[in-house]
């Protein structure tokens, strides 16, 4: 034993004393870039260095003239600057012209050299410098810049923090970018209003703290959200869940069930309740609250998104989640989708909409089924215990920190009598074997369809066994995306049995990428 030890030991010493490249892969910006991760020689922390070419005094005092020149000469309005779909025709525009400026002050440059000018440009003027680059890391889950005497930091989804080789010069700088944010938005950031809670036009959402509230300098934290989301095959193939939760899951969201997922902090909650989405039918009417868009829904849906809006430094123009449920029962929804369910205002009109006929799914912090049930009756929530019957299921995950994993943790059925409220489990999860396996029978979530829908207990075997089989024929497929999934759905619900006579005669192509 004591000689293993030595060996890591002795391994670990070469390492720093070298360095060492743990992983290295490319990056797409507007230009493909090396990203390496990797033990600087004599250092003992893991770093993430990116790649960018380097501009010198001279072309950087160049790129300066024409960038003024480029503001004096195109015209943007404001409503162009705040509208999110406009912004790929503005950089088009100034990419343009950019490229005129160059051609006629340096007309001796090399197409490539002119291409990493005019995105260097592009950053600075229309992005937000060199962490555009790390936007475009699909490995990054968060991008913070602590503060200008710090290098900028990263969340890697297999290595955890790591500081860049970026920071940024100057405080003044950190504020500018929190002010282009804030404009995209419609919003401000002063230092009257120091606080900006807002997104990117890619979706990416981004906190702002300014000095002297933030004590160490102004920082921005961007949680960076996947372009490509899980759907439910992943979550099956990476053993989030398994083909018995995933039908049940699908049973429950065709039929309008309604269905609240709960876990703790980065379980896994809102991933598992986007993944649930595709299985809503394509004539049924969704609209989502959050109060900063999560949820990507297949386009074939008929979808809604509502967020919410801060107050403007008056006090004025709030929008709450509140707010915006009530005025969704006003939208004639099908289905209502709430982001995070927080306060007894939302949960009684969450828990009204339930009753007066809608589909609603919900996720809330709890770690168990029972823990759901004690949070929703007891402040700050104090949902009366009779409302919960109207809970068809609750999923809870769960986050292993130490093994990096996400699990559905139970998956249980409420039943209410009077003013007591009990959690039945249905499936949990065994962490020793790292499976999920069935703990009891259904006393009611069965029942439930079969009373708004008229199926037999044979019926709804026979639909789960189904699902089943074509879940598995896509996983064997690897038909994953959003996209492809989302076609699948609309063939299920627009003609089921020509879906599955394709599925039998393994017509992939015709489920596969482009149409």
């Amino acid at each position: 034993m004591k000689d293993k030890i030595n060996i890591v030991k002795k391994l670990k010493e070469k390492v720093i004393l070298k360095g060492a490249i743990l992983e290295s892969y490319m990056i797409k910006s507007d230009k493909s870039l090396d990203v390496k991760v990797e033990i600087k020689k004599g250092e003992t922390a893991t770093t993430y260095n990116l790649e960018v070419p380097e501009i010198n005094t001279a072309t950087t005092v160049l790129l300066g003239d024409v960038r003024d020149e480029l503001i004096t000469a195109t015209t943007v309005g404001m409503r162009e600057i705040v509208d999110p779909n406009a912004v790929g025709a503005i950089r088009t525009k100034f990419m343009r012209e950019a490229e005129d400026l160059l051609e006629k002050k340096m007309p001796t440059l090399t197409k490539e050299t002119k291409e990493i000018l005019v995105n260097k440009l592009m950053q600075d003027m229309l992005g937000l410098g060199e962490i555009e680059f790390l936007v475009n890391d699909s490995n990054l889950e968060e991008i913070v810049i602590p503060s200008s005497k710090e290098p900028i930091m990263v969340f890697h989804k297999k290595y955890g923090w790591l500081p860049t080789n970026f920071s940024i010069n100057r405080e003044d700088e950190i504020i500018n970018y929190s002010n282009i944010i804030a404009r995209r938005v419609g919003r401000q950031i002063t230092v009257l209003s120091p606080l900006l809670d807002a997104h990117l036009v890619s979706g990416d959402r981004v906190n702002a703290v300014l000095y002297p509230i933030s004590t160490k300098g102004n920082t921005i934290t961007i949680r960076r959200f996947a372009r490509d989301p899980y759907t439910i095959i992943d979550l099956i193939e990476n053993k989030t869940c398994d083909l018995n939760i995933a039908a049940l899951l699908w049973l429950a969201v065709e039929y309008e069930m309604n269905v609240i997922i709960s876990g703790g902090t980065a379980s896994g909650k809102t991933v598992l309740l986007n993944a649930c989405m595709p299985f809503i039918s394509p004539n049924h009417r969704v609209i989502s609250v959050e109060d900063t868009r999560e949820l990507m829904l297949p386009g074939f849906l008929y979808w809604t998104p509502l967020v919410t809006r801060s107050s403007n430094p008056e006090g004025k123009g709030a929008i709450t989640m509140l707010d915006l449920l009530v005025n969704s029962l006003r939208m004639r929804p099908d289905r209502i989708v709430l982001g995070e369910m927080r306060r007894k205002e939302e949960a009684m009109v969450l828990f009204e909409a339930m009753h007066t006929g809608h589909s609603v799914y919900a996720t809330m912090h709890s770690n168990s089924a029972s823990e759901t049930i004690s949070r929703l009756i007891n402040p700050p929530l104090s949902v009366p215990a009779n409302l919960l019957s109207a809970v068809n299921l609750n999923v809870v995950m769960f986050r292993d920190r130490r093994k990096g994993i996400r699990r559905v943790f139970q998956v249980a059925e409420f039943n209410a009598n009077g003013d007591k409220a009990s959690a039945n489990l249905l499936y949990r999860w065994i962490p020793e074997d790292d499976k999920i396996i069935k703990h009891s029978e259904s006393s009611k979530f069965f029942e439930d369809i079969s009373k708004n829908t008229g199926m037999t207990q044979s019926e709804l075997e026979k639909t789960l066994e189904e699902k089943k089989y074509i879940m598995t024929w896509l996983i064997k497929n690897k038909i994953r995306s959003l996209k492809d999934f989302g076609k699948i759905m609309n063939h299920y619900y627009s003609n089921k049995e020509n879906l599955l006579k394709e599925i039998k005669k393994n017509n992939v192509k015709m489920f596969k990428g482009e149409d």
